[in-house]
């Protein structure tokens, strides 16, 4: 009996595990997708993004069932527990990293003159470092890996220098260019949420180092 128990439990956290990293590809793909469809002013794809999200909230309404459903029948203990409980807010972040995106892709058709702002060629490399800490998390997730965890958390100052030099950018261009400060609000909207997306990881990252060793990351990683 206590076999087929640990057995069973095995293949919930895998297909717990399973359930998260399919979130976390639908995630990174909605991040390049409201990149690309802003940058070439793409309707169409901006629309796919954003209908994509239900994808993605249906995923997270899963994990939250199986979550329960693990803590309510194997009542998982000390590293068991830990892994379902990170697991559980792991999908709430990317849950919301997805819903930053679908913001960026609604953008989308209420920028004029992009071609007039530098920042639109800065925000696809942001949004790249960005993608980039929400897929080596998932991997640090998947190996349980709280070196890699750490390295993803380092990251975050990538993006937040790619967003003050938007910001210093983008509020010089509207002193200088009053007409267009609509349009460049919304950059500046757009470059809050990749911000944001950052942020986001580095919250899974510290769920991760919790989860793979009991303990969150020191200050000085933060």
């Amino acid at each position: 009996m206590a076999e087929h128990t640990v057995k069973a439990f095995d293949e919930d956290i895998t297909r717990l595990r399973g359930l998260i990293a399919e979130m976390g590809g639908l995630a990174e793909v909605a991040i390049q997708g409201a990149l690309d469809a802003l940058v070439r002013g793409d309707q169409e794809l901006a629309k796919k993004v954003v209908k994509n999200d239900k994808k993605i909230d249906a995923l997270e309404a899963e994990v939250d069932k199986l979550s329960v459903r693990i803590i309510a029948l194997r009542a998982p203990m000390a590293d068991d527990l830990r892994e379902v409980i990170a697991a559980l807010k792991i999908a709430g972040v990317v849950e919301r990293i997805g819903d930053y995106s679908k913001n960026i892709a609604k953008r989308v058709g209420e920028i004029d003159g992009k071609d007039r702002f530098e920042p639109l060629t800065l925000l696809p490399a942001m949004g790249e470092v960005a993608s980039e800490m929400v897929h080596d998390v998932l991997t640090a997730y998947a190996a349980r890996d709280p070196d890699l965890a750490r390295e993803v958390i380092a990251t975050d100052a990538k993006v937040d220098a790619f967003y003050n030099s938007i910001f210093r950018n983008l509020v010089s261009h509207m002193v200088e260019n009053p007409a267009t400060i609509s349009s460049a609000a919304q950059l500046l909207f757009v470059a809050r949420n990749l911000e944001r997306i950052g942020d986001h990881a580095t919250n899974v990252a510290e769920m991760v180092h919790y989860a793979a060793t009991g303990e969150y990351p020191p200050d000085d990683d933060q």
